[in-house]
């Protein structure tokens, strides 16, 4: 089975290159959240296009880190950029865009929220994680815009948004962006009730937060007994699931053997529990 379906809903930007950006500021919102503030240098050129939209991000290791990266990561540029040597080649990962300013003080302005992963003394942090906790303004970064993936029939006006902490920055764009008039169900899963945000939404959408029990129990799982758990809408609604893996292809699994139509869902693992980040 497929662990996403954002690439056949996908809206790509209609221009899309390297921009080089700097932090400007950053600062801890929550117990798992660091929300760094990017801009300068080539962000005049980035188009929000709002919901989900994301990007890639390149964090460089080195001096040179970012003298060689694609305009566009196709499956060959992609190759190529696996050739470069570990020494000089950037962290790459993806995020969500959870605001962006066209009037910041310095100029427009690009929130990133990053859940922070792990432990540095323990080692268990990965490479993203250990950025946000110590990058500081001036520090340099390369973005790749990649669009949207939230593109439901506009006739369908009920949406049911479900997500663990990674798609939280992705849940406050859509909700942020979605029509006055839309109806619906969102659940967000936290790792603890002190992080939850205030997230601006369509007085028809009800946003419930679920905090997780412990440290030890499974990221995403909470979220998707308490999704199951709701009465699967009578009306046509589009369904958006995104988080560990294992919760966006056991709520697709739930859905599909309700009866929701695959085309009106979009899912989408976007990350996995044992891997760093």
């Amino acid at each position: 089975m497929p662990r996403t379906s954002a690439t056949q809903t996908r809206l790509k930007p209609e221009t899309s290159e390297l921009l080089v950006l700097e932090v400007l500021a950053t600062r801890r919102i929550s117990p798992s959240f660091v929300r760094v503030t990017l801009g300068g240098r080539d962000i005049d050129r980035f188009r929000p296009m709002g919901f989900d939209q994301w990007f890639r991000l390149f964090i460089p290791v080195a001096e040179d880190s970012l003298e060689r990266l694609p305009q566009k990561l196709s499956t060959l540029a992609y190759l190529k950029f696996l050739t470069i040597s570990k020494t000089s080649r950037p962290v790459l990962r993806n995020y969500t865009v959870r605001d962006f300013r066209d009037d910041g003080p310095q100029g427009p302005e690009l929130d990133v929220d990053l859940v922070l992963h792990g432990d540095d003394a323990h080692g268990t942090a990965g490479p993203a994680s250990t950025w946000a906790r110590t990058c500081a303004p001036g520090d340099v970064v390369a973005v790749l815009d990649e669009g949207i993936s939230f593109a439901p029939d506009p006739a369908l006006g009920h949406v049911v948004l479900v997500a663990d902490e990674t798609g939280l920055p992705a849940v406050a764009g859509i909700l942020r962006s979605l029509p006055a008039d839309t109806t619906g169900t969102v659940v967000v899963e936290i790792p603890t009730g002190d992080d939850r945000q205030d997230l601006e939404a369509p007085a028809g959408v009800d946003v419930r937060w679920v905090a997780r029990g412990g440290s030890d129990e499974q990221p995403g799982h909470a979220a998707l007994e308490a999704a199951r758990a709701l009465p699967v809408p009578t009306e046509p609604f589009y369904g958006w699931v995104v988080g560990e893996s294992a919760l966006p292809v056991g709520l697709r699994r739930h859905w599909v053997a309700a009866g929701v139509p695959k085309e009106n869902i979009v899912f989408c693992g976007y990350w996995k529990v044992g891997k760093t980040h």
